[in-house]
């Protein structure tokens, strides 16, 4: 999203960009003066060199030496092209393939089915006031594949408040939790080996343990948590020992792990010999004392998985792992091996929002907000008369119940021909579709009238 000009030069060259894209000043038109432009703008000659020199870098301005600035037969080309009247998406297949590719292109208007909350809960000029960095700037080299040191000691602190207690040179920083996720399955799983995952759960993670080429196993996920009977029997029937799990704000559920099941899931973790992947993208904007497998076990057989994308900017790829030390080193080498490090720039700029209080300030307002749109979201699905999994709190989804004779996939298309992304449940499950028929939805996209109106119409009233 387009931010707010910082400086009196953004200004400037905001001013004068608008006027060339809207054919007030036409091609090979001349510009006025320094002097002139200085006074107009009430800003320094100096500033006005500044953006006439970034028009001219932008290819909207040519500079004519001894003669001034001119509008370039470029700026004509760069001048933005209508927008486009949304119409119906073509919907080839409904896979998880698809899903991801939607969140990413952003095709869809109404976007229901999303698992990121909008652009302007976290990039919009109103956050970008209280996340601006003031002081990043850029490594002169590489750095250490560890991450940057100031923000491993920074999530030390913050992983000491939920009751995590870990030295920075425990925590590794990764280019985001599927960055993290991919090297600890390249560290762990073996093709053919079986692996324990959250059913229903994370489906981009089942998308990696396919590639591979992991046989994924489902443990049934309840409202309080993992079913931990199901999950020894799984266990015990195919031999795994790696779990990942997410605890807290579950995708897709939205539910939490409660303190009884997470102490019964360590005691048996620990007679199966049993490794768990604990990921929390929504730590910062949940309670520091909620269950966590980490604080109870002290990361002696349970490795952490944090991310920023989720609460501060998904453009921002930044996340971490928090291990045993043995543990941490085998991934900090593999990290290494495989993309040397991670971006010491963007790290810079996380512990910067960190340090500073801006970013405590917006995890304030983001949590005002999601507590709003659940209590809207919550409404809106009992007015359509459709049941939520659970009692969730704190992240963006809720697991809705739809009719026994609905079918998912015709949904979707129909949904898709009038520009609404819906997260068929089937997605979600690593065995596949079975069962009543589920769907994830983001209490953030909830309130648009749009999706109510096709849930009556298609669902509802039929």
């Amino acid at each position: 999203m387009t931010r707010e000009p910082r400086t009196r030069v953004e200004q400037v060259v905001a001013g004068l960009t608008e006027r060339i894209d809207r054919g007030l000043l036409r091609t090979g038109e001349r510009l006025p003066s320094i002097r002139a432009a200085a006074a107009a703008f009430a800003v320094s000659k100096n500033t006005v060199v500044n953006a006439y020199e970034r028009l001219v870098a932008s290819g909207r301005v040519e500079s004519r030496p001894g003669s001034g600035f001119y509008v370039s037969a470029q700026g004509l080309a760069l001048r933005p092209a209508p927008a486009a009247i949304p119409g119906p998406v073509p919907l080839r297949a409904v896979d998880s393939v698809w899903l991801l590719r939607e969140q990413l292109d952003r095709h869809y208007e109404v976007r229901v089915g999303d698992g990121r909350p909008p652009p302007a809960w976290l990039e919009s000029p109103e956050a970008g006031r209280h996340l601006r960095p003031s002081r990043a700037a850029a490594s002169e080299s590489y750095g250490s594949p560890d991450g940057y040191l100031p923000l491993r000691r920074g999530l030390a602190l913050l992983l000491a408040e939920r009751s995590i207690q870990v030295e920075p040179g425990c925590v590794l920083l990764t280019a985001g939790a599927n960055h993290a996720l991919d090297l600890i399955i390249r560290q762990f799983v073996a093709p053919g080996e079986p692996v324990l995952v959250d059913s229903p759960g994370y489906y981009p993670l089942f998308g990696k343990l396919r590639l591979a080429k992991a046989r994924i196993v489902g443990v049934r996920r309840n409202p309080d948590g993992p079913d931990v009977a199901h999950l020894e029997a799984m266990a015990r029937a195919s031999g795994a020992r790696l779990f990942f799990t997410q605890s807290l704000a579950h995708n897709p559920t939205g539910c939490s792990l409660t303190l009884p099941v997470a102490h019964r899931l360590l005691q048996r973790a620990g007679t199966l010999d049993l490794r768990i992947v604990e990921s929390d993208p929504f730590a910062d904007v949940l309670p520091a004392a909620q269950a966590r497998l980490a604080a109870l076990d002290q990361l002696d057989r349970v490795i952490y998985v944090g991310t920023f994308a989720k609460t501060l900017s998904a453009s921002l790829r930044c996340g971490y792992v928090a291990a045993r030390s043995d543990v941490a080193e085998a991934l900090r080498d593999l990290k290494m091996v495989t993309s040397v490090n991670s971006s010491g720039f963007v790290e810079r700029i996380v512990h910067d929002l960190i340090e500073s209080g801006r970013y405590r300030r917006h995890l304030r307002r983001l949590g005002g907000r999601i507590e709003a749109a659940r209590l809207q979201g919550r409404a809106v699905l009992h007015g359509l008369g459709l049941p939520v999994f659970g009692e969730p709190r704190g992240g963006y989804y809720l697991w809705c119940g739809l009719p026994a004779a609905c079918d998912l996939e015709a949904l979707s298309r129909r949904a898709a021909a009038r520009s609404i992304l819906i997260a068929p449940g089937g997605l979600f499950l690593p065995e596949g579709p079975a069962g009543p028929p589920m769907m994830r939805v983001n209490v953030a996209h909830l309130g648009d009238p749009r999706f109510g109106r096709f849930m009556r119409d298609e669902v509802v009233g039929r």
